[in-house]
């Protein structure tokens, strides 16, 4: 069901990613980068990509954004380490229990699904306690934008 909020533990996640400062916008680009660099490295890609949010709040978010100087982390979930390059590594995501939620729909819409996990968090008396991750399910080359789906990950204590 659409907005359901649920808890999952998520398991240590081994990945290729990247990181950087610039404006949204860039996980766009970034997320290409690393795909086409585990496919010249055969490093085997097992779920599809994500983001990594490092701004602790919506408006330091959308500050950060709006400035061009966001903490952009994108990551491919992969079988096992394989070449590195100064901006490419492969690192693990660290264990965390989640509350996680789906947003379906076009990526600029995703304010409303952020708001109905903060409410929930408020009103369960729960705490973020590291970076928010973003799944992409689908390829918005491939699918409508109506139809995109992300799962939106919070770490809580």
């Amino acid at each position: 069901m659409k907005n359901e909020i649920t808890i999952v533990d998520m398991e240590p996640q081994l990945v290729i990613g990247m990181r950087k400062t610039g404006p949204y916008q860039s996980i766009g680009v970034m997320i290409p980068q690393i795909c086409q660099h585990a496919a010249q490295n055969a490093i085997q890609m097992i779920g599809p990509p994500m983001y990594v949010c490092h701004e602790n709040s919506a408006e330091q978010a959308i500050k950060a954004d709006k400035e061009g100087n966001a903490d952009v982390e994108v990551a491919v979930p992969i079988a096992k380490r394989g070449k590195e390059t100064d901006e490419i590594k492969c690192y693990e995501l660290p264990a965390a229990k989640m509350a996680k939620i789906l947003h379906k729909g076009p990526y600029q819409q995703e304010t409303a699904t952020y708001e109905k996990l903060f409410a929930w968090l408020a009103e369960n008396n729960k705490t973020i306690t590291g970076p928010i991750r973003e799944i992409y399910l689908n390829d918005p080359h491939e699918v409508p934008q109506e139809e995109l789906l992300i799962e939106i990950y919070a770490p809580i204590e």
